[in-house]
């Protein structure tokens, strides 16, 4: 609440962006995992299910924990997360003795089935993408170095000799916006020989991310706050879009709210990662109209 020059209480407007939160993918993921414990399944998660700590404790309380490596997994299960896992790390699964439950995304295999298909063909594959991300790990850590390239800046794209390359296939992390990586895939295609791009971005990483730049560019909107997990590269890139026109902050839910943060605010915009559940946005919102 702030005071109106006639010393009336008035509440905060909180604006939400046109799109924002939880993906189809990730939505998918939460669902199965949650039905499997209802139904007294016990199992681990190879990583956290989905980049949100929320989501994690929750899978916790439902008796599903996180593991960081397949021989940690003491349960009859192992669940692989939405970010999708090396195709050896089935077998490996299977090895141990383990049932898999997979909620990799379905736009996480398009990707995996691809590649696949375009490296059968003598193509020399480029994933853009941060090679740290468990999705890029997933589809780059059983190949062969000498098969594919990750590249994410301009000076990298640089740096390579593409020169002894005649066919190349490029694809997209899916938590990336195709188009804020223009300018690295034209040096490719300016110094390669033929290059083909996939068509495998997520439509919902782009809805959201575009909604984010209009609610930074709205002339009512004075402060936005950004929702999700710490880990959640997606949610990261909302931030960096919010506050290249706005003060933004980046929260995991409530608590992490500041009031000073918006002092002489009247509106503030509000979006969220592809990874935050519906009930984290609300409960942001309900604290900010309540400030």
């Amino acid at each position: 609440m702030f005071l109106s020059p006639f010393g009336l209480q008035r509440a905060m407007k909180v604006k939400r962006a046109a799109k924002y939160g939880f993906c189809s993918g990730v939505r998918i993921a939460d669902l199965k995992v949650k039905r499997f414990a209802a139904k007294g399944g016990r199992g681990a998660i190879l990583g956290q299910v989905v980049h949100n700590e929320r989501v994690v404790e929750e899978m916790e309380q439902l008796g599903v924990r996180t593991v960081n490596e397949i021989g940690a997994v003491e349960e009859p299960t192992i669940v692989f997360s939405a970010h999708g896992v090396p195709p050896s790390f089935h077998d490996t699964a299977r090895g141990r003795g383990l049932e898999i439950l997979d909620t990799t995304c379905k736009f996480v295999y398009d990707i995996h089935r691809e590649s696949k298909q375009a490296l059968a063909a003598g193509d020399h594959l480029v994933f853009i993408g941060d090679p740290k991300h468990r999705e890029v790990i997933g589809y780059t850590n059983d190949l062969e170095p000498s098969s594919y390239h990750i590249v994410s800046t301009i000076e990298e794209a640089e740096s390579i000799d593409w020169t002894p390359y005649t066919r190349i296939k490029i694809f997209y992390q899916t938590t990336l916006n195709s188009e804020e990586f223009e300018d690295v895939v034209r040096i490719i295609e300016r110094r390669a020989g033929t290059v083909e791009r996939g068509d495998t971005i997520c439509y919902a990483t782009k809805e959201n991310q575009d909604a984010a730049r209009v609610l930074a560019h709205d002339p009512e909107v004075d402060v936005i706050v950004v929702i999700g997990g710490t880990k959640s590269a997606n949610t990261k890139h909302l931030w960096d879009i919010c506050r290249e026109t706005k003060p933004a902050y980046l929260v995991q839910g409530a608590s992490d709210l500041d009031p000073a943060w918006l002092a002489g605010a009247n509106v503030i915009g509000l979006t969220a990662g592809s990874s935050t559940p519906d009930y984290v946005i609300d409960e942001v919102e309900q604290a900010l109209a309540a400030m």
